[in-house]
């Protein structure tokens, strides 16, 4: 079998070739892919700062840079797993309700065929279609979410829909096993010194920023792993989880953050679990502009990539 390349910058200058994600080959549909890079457009679920909806473009521009094999880790992807580019979810730009049926009606078939879906927001409401749509084929899932907020508010000016809610509905709608939601990152100011408590009710395990500065966080990735085991698992980085200092270009920054290594500490973590989906959200370009949070989420999303089920490692 001839497994999909990357386009290698020996063949094509990296300022060159089609602006796809890590220059893979374009597809307009999933079959016979093991994983595929999806992008979202929307940011109409923001509170903030706009301009998500130009995240997978301007990822996708950076991603360019990123060859395929991890030095790092060893795993080669691309020896193993038929990858493509599936281009772009058509949401509506003017109604969120509706963007929202429109992204679960778009990767329901996606998810039928067997195919990962590694996606490129946009901003956090996106999370809560693609976990429905994850449901209909794996059941509730558990889940490692990194992220300065919990979004697990109960509404947002009075909107129940909206980027700072997904969870809160994702656990009403019996999306997700709350025994093996990891929250990790979480930080900033409050309206209450109960505002993460909530979560912690539902039995999801709260792990602040400020508890894990300056170290290593493979011990905690070690405790993860064991919590959720094999259950189908879905991995939802914000990048506004890491500190603004290494990714400012996002909606809403929060001091105090996590570090890169830390980032890359927990999605290598991830390897061995049961992984079905990914997500990396909120990169805004127009708030980005050395492109170095976009280049981060591109290199992030290719780590997500290194540790599906199936990859190989050298």
């Amino acid at each position: 079998m001839t497994f999909n390349q990357p386009l290698s910058g020996n063949a094509m200058p990296r300022f060159g070739g089609w602006a796809s994600m890590m220059r893979l080959p374009m597809r307009s549909e999933a079959h016979g892919l093991n994983a595929g890079f999806i992008g979202v457009p929307l940011d109409i679920g923001t509170s903030h700062r706009p301009g998500a909806r130009f995240g997978p473009r301007q990822i996708r521009a950076e991603s360019s840079l990123i060859r395929p094999y991890n030095m790092a880790t060893g795993a080669a992807p691309f020896d193993a797993l038929q990858v493509a580019d599936l281009g772009d979810v058509a949401i509506n730009t003017y109604n969120l309700e509706k963007s929202v049926e429109i992204i679960e009606q778009h990767y329901r078939p996606v998810i039928d065929t067997g195919c990962i879906p590694l996606t490129l927001g946009g901003d956090h409401t996106i999370v809560l279609p693609i976990l429905r749509a994850l449901a209909s084929r794996h059941g509730p899932v558990a889940l490692v979410h990194v992220d300065a907020h919990a979004d697990v508010n109960d509404d947002m000016f009075g909107e129940r829909i909206a980027h700072g809610t997904p969870f809160r509905r994702a656990v009403e709608e019996g999306l997700l096993q709350g025994s093996k939601v990891w929250q990790i990152g979480l930080r900033g100011t409050g309206y209450g010194m109960d505002d993460f408590d909530w979560p912690r009710q539902q039995g999801f395990t709260v792990v602040p920023a400020h508890e894990v500065w300056y170290q290593s966080l493979a011990p905690l990735m070690a405790r993860v792993r064991e919590s959720i085991g094999q259950a189908p698992c879905y991995l939802s980085f914000d990048i506004d989880g890491i500190d603004p200092s290494f990714a400012g270009g996002t909606g809403t920054p929060e001091v105090g953050g996590l570090s890169v290594p830390q980032a890359l500490e927990i999605i290598r973590g991830c390897r061995g679990l049961n992984l079905v989906g990914a997500d990396l959200v909120e990169v805004s370009p127009p708030y980005d502009t050395s492109g170095n949070t976009a280049l981060l989420g591109a290199n992030l999303l290719y780590e997500m990539l290194c540790v599906l089920p199936g990859v190989h490692y050298r």
